[in-house]
């Protein structure tokens, strides 16, 4: 089963890759299966229809996504290429605390597949600017990440996995924080996420970004298993063709040696497992 549960196109405001080349490509892949999953970032982008001023950067819009056009075109290539891949509908909820009631209002408004839940920024500041770190230390920055990571998972329960959940390392300027320090913390989110019948992502992009590590780490994902943790979903978190289903079968192997047997794909927020 090759399947690739992360992959953004024209429809995020990061990507510029065309839908339907996704599929195209994913076809000639040989992928079973894939699922988009268009980024959503409340606190910081509007929703197209918002009626609200879009902000720009570097001549590009940051908004979310378009979804009715989104969803239309998801119908289309269904109907277009449904019998040569399975394509599933997904966003990814870039959440804070503070914009659940948006989440909320957006759940309810259109069916889904799947649902990614990441921080990518906390307070309104972002990672990859380093506004969120600037002027706070080390171990202030990620023990902040991880206690609105689990302020949002006790809060918040219409999401399928949590995504790249050691995202933080990646922007880390000062090195990778040690696990320990924030062991008790991610205990405490993995336990949640556990008793709420939730998962989480394996995110390939530590590859392409040249981390020694999957993302999250064998140290949390051995944490997960050992807490009874074994939703588990892999994506290459994709905005460009050289990105897509990289480093799936790579982490599929990594996550058997850890001692996880399945993985899972999504149809209409049930997970549906696979034999790794």
């Amino acid at each position: 089963m090759f399947a690739d549960y992360h992959v953004h196109t024209e429809f995020s405001d990061d990507s510029v890759y065309p839908m339907e080349s996704v599929i195209q490509d994913a076809i000639h892949m040989g992928m079973d299966e894939i699922c988009f999953t268009e980024h959503v970032d409340y606190g910081i982008k509007e929703d197209w229809d918002s009626g609200k001023e879009i902000r720009w950067r570097n001549g590009d819009p940051i908004a979310n996504a378009d979804y009715p056009s989104y969803l239309s075109k998801i119908q289309e290539m269904k109907e277009k290429y449904g019998s040569k891949i399975r394509i599933k509908t997904g966003l990814e909820f870039g959440m804070q605390i503070h914009t659940i009631p948006q989440y909320e209002a957006l759940f309810a408004r259109y069916p889904f597949d799947f649902i990614i839940l990441s921080v990518h920024q906390v307070d309104n500041l972002e990672f990859w600017t380093q506004d969120f770190q600037q002027g706070r230390s080390q171990q202030e920055y990620n023990e902040r990440y991880y206690q609105e990571m689990l302020s949002l998972v006790k809060a918040y329960k219409n999401y399928s996995v949590l995504g790249h959940l050691d995202l933080i390392k990646r922007y880390d300027n000062a090195g990778i924080y040690p696990f320990q320090k924030t062991r008790s913390l991610i205990k405490e989110i993995l336990s949640t996420v556990i008793a709420d019948g939730k998962g989480i992502e394996v995110n390939t992009s530590s590859f392409r970004y040249g981390i020694k590590d999957l993302m999250p780490s064998e140290e949390i994902l051995r944490l997960y298993l050992e807490l009874g943790g074994n939703i588990i979903t892999i994506g290459s978190d994709s905005h460009k063709p050289e990105q897509l289903g990289a480093y799936i079968d790579e982490t599929k192997q990594r996550l058997k040696e850890i001692g996880f047997q399945s993985f899972c794909t999504y149809e209409k927020m049930k997970p549906v497992f696979h034999e790794l």
